[in-house]
């Protein structure tokens, strides 16, 4: 008989932002967190959350140490989801003003797109995720503005996407992690799994 695989071990970069709220939300979607403080903190992680926060704030921190040289090639290699200031630091491009990001996700990213912290907003909107409307907590969120041929769009707000996926890279302009509802990080833990098991595949094959 099969044993089950190991749960997935997903790294949350502990440098600002409720990472708190999104290792409770991996644990029960399945999946172990660990918190990333430093690069070396990096090593044996299947998969990265990259939380929201001040994203200006976490690149000073990141730019210390070669520690955006660390996450720019974990990103390229394993499964990384960016929340609000993640989804950020993972576009190809960023504006307003324009800032040094990891280039992972082949989006142009527009930052406090909606106003300041008083105009956050949640919304309830469908999504391509199964289970009905899923409810959006939008905080000083960005705003997606471009995305490449490779991206899935899987929510939106206003025609613009929310909520979007690029092969092993998932991006959200809100916080999943302020919600009960957990079939964003279930999505992005199952992404990880599949990533998983394709390795395994590759080096038995």
């Amino acid at each position: 008989m099969n044993e089950k695989p190991a749960p997935p071990r997903i790294g949350v970069l502990a440098i600002q932002g409720d990472y708190a709220a999104h290792a409770e939300a991996l644990i029960e979607s399945g999946a172990v967190p660990i918190e990333v403080r430093k690069a070396e903190d990096l090593a044996g992680l299947d998969g990265l959350i990259l939380p929201g926060g001040e994203s200006t704030t976490m690149l000073k921190f990141l730019e210390r140490s070669d520690f955006f040289g660390a996450l720019q090639g974990f990103s390229a290699h394993r499964p990384v989801f960016g929340t609000c200031a993640g989804a950020i630091l993972l576009a190809r491009e960023v504006r307003n003003p324009h800032q040094r990001s990891l280039g992972a996700l082949d989006a142009v990213v527009e930052r406090n797109a909606y106003g300041r912290q008083i105009d956050s907003s949640i919304l309830t909107a469908e999504t391509a995720l199964a289970g009905g409307p899923l409810e959006m907590v939008f905080i000083r969120a960005p705003r997606i503005v471009q995305t490449g041929a490779g991206i899935e769009i899987l929510a939106s707000r206003d025609g613009l996407p929310t909520l979007v996926r690029q092969a092993n890279i998932m991006a959200a302009t809100f916080h999943p992690e302020l919600t009960r509802d957990r079939r964003v990080h279930q999505a992005f833990v199952d992404l990880v799994s599949a990533s998983l098991l394709r390795s395994d595949s590759s080096h038995t094959g």
